[in-house]
């Protein structure tokens, strides 16, 4: 897989957003315009973490395969392997 190679840096971290309902729970087919934005995801890759002032390493406080969620306008897009 792409996303094994593409580690982040620093104290980025790489995440996949979960799939989009299409059922709802009682099994009526959900319209696109009706499905929300999903703001979950599993994180993929954990970069180091950052420096502090004094040089000692501050790890990131995730780890990979934890659930995560996001803000509704943050982070960066990134596409690989048509994910």
């Amino acid at each position: 897989q792409a996303f094994r190679k593409f580690l982040p840096l620093f104290d980025r971290v790489l995440v996949e957003r979960f799939a989009a309902e299409t059922v709802s729970k009682g099994g009526i087919m959900l319209p696109e315009k009706s499905q929300g934005k999903v703001l979950q995801a599993t994180v993929l890759a954990v970069g180091p973490g950052n420096r502090t002032k004094a040089g000692d390493l501050q790890p990131v406080s995730v780890k990979a395969g934890d659930r995560v969620l996001l803000p509704e306008y943050g982070g960066t897009k990134v596409t690989l392997d048509d994910k």
